[in-house]
């Protein structure tokens, strides 16, 4: 992955949600995705910036440039210091919530990207990386 030209965006209230979501718009458009492609890592930002709101209060979005041989895309971390998710394969499940959700935000996130990762530990925090290839 590329180091240059990440935008990092810390993550405390709705505006900061908002800026998260336009960077990442503007991310995938620079990388050359579509309006389709363009609206997915969007929208799974949104997702990812809103559950740190939710569930830790705080944290961060770095949103980056990704390559990887000669493909090109974009890479969201999504990173905060909350309580963690006690049981992640849970989590990943559709509609299940802990808070009483529909509990489709990070299941529609894993179908929307091409690559997910997540570390989580109780207590810790949670780190979600997200990667979409144009």
């Amino acid at each position: 992955m590329e180091r240059t030209n990440r935008i990092w965006v810390h993550v405390n209230s709705d505006s900061d949600v908002t800026r998260a979501v336009l960077e990442a718009g503007r991310a995938a458009s620079a990388q050359g995705f579509n309006e389709h492609l363009r609206l997915m890592v969007s929208t799974a930002t949104s997702e990812l910036a809103r559950n740190i709101l939710k569930y830790a209060g705080k944290g961060e979005i770095i949103i980056a440039p990704a390559r990887n041989g000669q493909r090109t895309g974009v890479q969201v971390t999504a990173q905060d210091r909350g309580p963690g998710i006690e049981d992640v394969a849970q989590a990943l499940a559709d509609h299940f919530s802990s808070s009483g959700t529909l509990g489709l935000g990070l299941p529609g996130v894993k179908r929307m990207m091409d690559e997910f990762e997540i570390d989580s530990e109780p207590g810790r925090g949670t780190r979600v990386v997200i990667r979409k290839w144009r």
